[in-house]
């Protein structure tokens, strides 16, 4: 009998019939409360499950007693109850590499936007203001050898800062939980503390998850320590900016601008003032969102359920002491 699974996010044709051949699959809408308890008696059997969103908390953990492995369709994982699972032997998969780069293009391009107003003058433009040579009104910053600060030098920290500093000959800081050898060696990229990074960036762009340890890390005095010229990019976590504070540094100029893929509330609020103010670009968490990047983090969920579920786990597993 093949093991039961539960499929909480649609995929693409062929990558379902995958699915099919190794699994008795039930496919649900999603895992909202409602859909837990219509669908008790199927996730009561599960071993396995695979989708996007949702809260793997104690709660839905203890409506799944039989699950043996979840993969989720992202590279981030706050969602699930790390700890708890690892109690219950439960193996969380995910897909760490395969939005790399199209995540860091995502932010050289937040980086391009904000600096050179492209969102508001397009705006602008439309709105028929483009009526003779433009001014200084118009004018954005240069990004070309400017200094981009890396809050978080994973894979995507890494493929950011080539594009920093082979395409752009800006000089590169990074603040890690680490130094980074390859990022130094390669990229010329400087180590240093959080604040120092802060103070001599002209664009800091955070790509950290969210933890304890990072929630609301960027607030009111981290943003007091930038420069009143430079950027923040923010496509990590939303709640690694304190977004009172950020709103606050904005709609005073302590900051010049915000690029913004991410968001402490998403979707974000229609009365958000991220929204309304010029000299920010407000992005709907899109960083992965290609039609490439999306069929491929699905590709990758499929085979991360299927090695967990079949004892041959070699990557991809973010509790791997469950394995045996």
């Amino acid at each position: 009998m093949k093991p039961a699974v539960v499929l909480y996010k649609r995929l693409p044709d062929n990558l379902r019939e995958r699915l099919d051949e190794h699994f008795d699959v039930t496919e649900i809408e999603s895992l909202s409360g409602e859909n837990v308890r219509k669908h008790a008696g199927i996730l009561q059997q599960a071993q396995g499950a695979i989708g996007a969103g949702g809260k793997f908390d104690k709660a839905l953990l203890d409506a799944m007693p039989e699950l043996k492995a979840a993969s989720t369709i992202s590279a981030g994982y706050d969602q699930f109850d790390v700890d708890e699972m690892s109690a219950r032997g439960i193996a969380l998969m995910h897909t760490p590499n395969a939005l790399t780069e199209t995540v860091a293009d995502l932010l050289m391009g937040l980086v391009l936007a904000t600096a050179r107003r492209m969102v508001e003058s397009v705006d602008r433009t439309k709105a028929g203001e483009w009526r003779a040579s433009v001014d200084s009104s118009w004018f954005g910053v240069d990004v070309h050898h400017k200094t981009l600060g890396v809050v978080g030098m994973g894979r995507i920290g890494m493929a950011l800062a080539q594009r920093a500093r082979l395409g752009f000959s800006m000089p590169v800081l990074y603040n890690a939980r680490h130094q980074h050898a390859e990022a130094e060696s390669r990229f010329d990229a400087e180590y240093c503390d959080l604040d120092t990074l802060l103070a001599r960036s002209d664009f800091v762009c955070i790509i950290l998850p969210l933890t304890e340890a990072t929630h609301h890390l960027i607030g009111r005095e981290k943003l007091a320590k930038m420069k009143p010229g430079a950027i923040l990019i923010n496509a990590g976590r939303g709640p690694v900016v304190d977004e009172a504070a950020l709103i606050e540094a904005l709609e005073n100029r302590t900051i010049r601008g915000a690029g913004l893929d991410v968001y402490e509330q998403e979707p974000l609020p229609v009365d958000s003032p991220l929204l309304r103010l010029p000299n920010v670009v407000a992005l709907p968490h899109v960083g992965s969102a290609t039609d490439e990047t999306r069929y491929e983090m699905a590709a990758t969920a499929v085979d991360n359920l299927i090695a967990a579920l079949t004892g041959r786990v070699r990557e991809n597993c973010v509790n791997p002491q469950v394995i045996k």
